[in-house]
């Protein structure tokens, strides 16, 4: 596999699965580019076993045999011998085909990378059209386009709507999953924000040791340390996609640390280790060592 993003990752999930032995190069040093380190490490060593992972290697020469498809590659990690393979997925990402629609005609604006620009009403420079999806731009994901969609259909109608969400969840559907909504510690750092971020290990957690899941998960929160807000959080673990959907209402409901900490949440679950991140942060955890709480003279 060439490239080290969620597409391939995931794809690499399926056919290691059935069977198969999957080398994945790539050119930096951190698989998902722009994805938080510390979920990255916790994947990366849960995936050891599974993925022959080639960091900053990059292909020297892909040809097609009889046999299978011979790749040579270079680089610091890269393997000194070409190698035999029976399937290459170039899984480099994708490119927009805005300029290649006939919109020149138009007062339709396209830029360099292809994609078309739209107000926050998905209404492009010609008021009777509209844009949505990936066309318009990152992050190209499916439940996206959909609520873009319903804004666009409800200003046809003549609806003073809006598309201004203030997180769109992702999902890696890997082994283990990765879900993430909101700001990144990355975005964060860049955007100067004075943040504390808050994990709870899934390692202390009833349910993931029942489970049997308890070592591939962690729980993850970002705050605004100033208004004590959520800003952004993420999930590494079994099911994590599933388990995101409250962290998602509590951005989009501009939630603090202790809206979620006072919220009780079903015992034993995955999901109370959200309760549990939110705890952390206030000091007022109760089944891990409080590294905040006050000792009375």
């Amino acid at each position: 596999i060439l490239g080290g993003g969620i597409i391939g990752l995931e794809m690499g999930t399926v056919y290691s699965t059935l069977g198969s032995q999957v080398d994945v190069a790539i050119r930096g040093e951190q698989l998902m580019t722009g994805t938080d380190a510390d979920l990255i490490k916790l994947y990366t060593k849960a995936n050891k076993d599974r993925f022959n992972i080639m960091s900053k290697t990059q292909t020297q020469s892909i040809i097609p045999k009889q046999d299978g498809i011979y790749v040579e590659f270079k680089g610091e990690n890269a393997p000194k011998e070409g190698i035999l393979y029976d399937a290459v997925l170039v899984a480099l990402g994708r490119s927009a085909n805005g300029n290649k629609l006939g919109l020149e005609n138009t007062s339709i604006e396209v830029n360099e990378q292809g994609l078309i620009k739209v107000d926050n009403q998905l209404r492009t420079k010609v008021n009777h059209i509209f844009a949505i999806g990936d066309i318009i731009g990152q992050p190209m994901l499916a439940h996206k386009a959909v609520h873009e969609g319903h804004v666009a259909a409800e200003v046809i109608a003549g609806h003073k709507v809006y598309f201004e969400p203030k997180q769109i969840p992702s999902i890696a559907y890997t082994f283990p999953e990765i879900a993430w909504a909101g700001m990144t510690e990355i975005e964060a750092k860049k955007a100067g924000i004075n943040y504390e971020v808050s994990s709870f290990p899934w390692s202390a957690s009833g349910r993931a040791l029942a489970s049997d899941v308890s070592s591939t998960g962690l729980t993850k929160l970002i705050f605004n340390k100033d208004t004590n807000q959520l800003i952004g959080g993420a999930i590494v673990g079994e099911n994590a996609g599933e388990l995101l959907g409250e962290i998602s209402l509590a951005l989009e409901m501009d939630c603090d640390a202790e809206d979620i900490a006072l919220t009780i949440h079903a015992h034993p679950t995955l999901h109370e280790s959200i309760g549990m991140a939110a705890e952390i942060y206030e000091g007022t955890i109760t089944d891990l060592p409080n590294a905040k709480a006050v000792k009375r003279k």
